[in-house]
């Protein structure tokens, strides 16, 4: 028995969680206690920093077999873009750090 404005609150929390079934989002509550949602921006941007990474890496790869050359400036973006995919990392590190 819940008064209607924790009915409510209720289904807020199973919105959050991403839960529509009540019986399940109740049992998870009454095992775990909580529910850890993750939004992490730094996880999409690493995303995209991975797929342009992947792929100026192959145009990399596909120069150098055709040219037999590789060029200092493409080097350097790609370790740009390491250091930048790195970085992304540390900081999700220290987000769910902080989840503790």
């Amino acid at each position: 028995m819940v008064t209607e404005q924790e009915r409510e609150q209720i289904r807020e929390r199973m919105a959050k969680a991403g839960i529509n079934n009540l019986g399940a989002f109740l049992r998870k509550m009454a095992l775990d206690g909580y529910i850890v949602m993750l939004d992490l921006p730094e996880l999409r941007e690493i995303l995209s920093l991975l797929r342009r990474s992947s792929n100026n890496l192959n145009q990399l790869t596909r120069r150098v077999h055709e040219t037999g050359h590789i060029y200092d400036a493409d080097l350097e973006e790609l370790h740009r873009e390491h250091e930048r995919l790195w970085d992304g990392v540390g900081k999700i590190l220290s987000a769910l750090a902080d989840l503790e």
